[in-house]
């Protein structure tokens, strides 16, 4: 389940690659450790003989529903989610059996906040909104571990970007005194 490197353009490399916050797991370890206690109790306490018998296979059954469907679903949704930051987007990847995926280009985001609750600080997580122009507009990025770092990194991702797709001031300067004394603009991307 890693994030296929063929999405990536021949430039392009990973600067950052997250799953939400390890937090999402916490229910699903909880559920795990509950249906197993449960079941072992059941085996301990329930008395000999078919009724017993039935009562802890359906103690089981029970608890091997609820394990596949509060435990392992949301590890597989939290293990198919990933945030990467690129030196020319963010690609936000999600689904288990389909998959949704939407891609900022960087020269395209206007805008990034955090925010995160009083637990959120405590644990290292929060979460992130990127605006970017377009139809959709705003990206919301919940539990990104280390949300702080995270900002930073896509503000000098951004910066690098947009410094590599404008001009300087040495530069602009450079084509005006051209464009005064009748020269030729040169290309400047030689």
């Amino acid at each position: 389940m890693a994030f296929p490197e063929d999405v990536l353009t021949e430039d392009e490399h990973v600067v950052l690659h997250l799953h939400p916050h390890w937090k999402a797991l916490i229910r699903p370890i909880l559920v795990l450790v509950v249906a197993v206690a449960a079941v072992v109790a059941g085996w301990v306490l329930l008395p000999e003989g078919d009724g017993g018998t039935i009562a802890l296979y359906a103690m089981a059954a029970v608890g091997l529903v609820l394990v596949l469907w509060l435990g392992f679903w949301p590890f597989l949704v939290w293990r198919t989610t990933h945030y990467l930051f690129t030196n020319e987007r963010v690609l936000l990847q999600q689904g288990v059996f389909s998959r949704n995926r939407r891609d900022l280009p960087l020269t395209r985001i206007n805008d990034h906040s955090m925010h995160q609750r009083f637990i959120e600080r405590l644990l290292g997580c929060g979460t992130l909104t990127i605006e970017s122009a377009g139809e959709r507009g705003q990206s919301v990025l919940t539990d990104v571990p280390r949300v702080d770092r995270v900002q930073t990194t896509l503000y000098e991702l951004v910066e690098a970007q947009h410094d590599k797709h404008s001009l300087g001031d040495g530069e602009m300067r450079e084509i005006l005194a051209d464009m005064r004394e009748g020269k030729p603009l040169r290309d400047s991307t030689s």
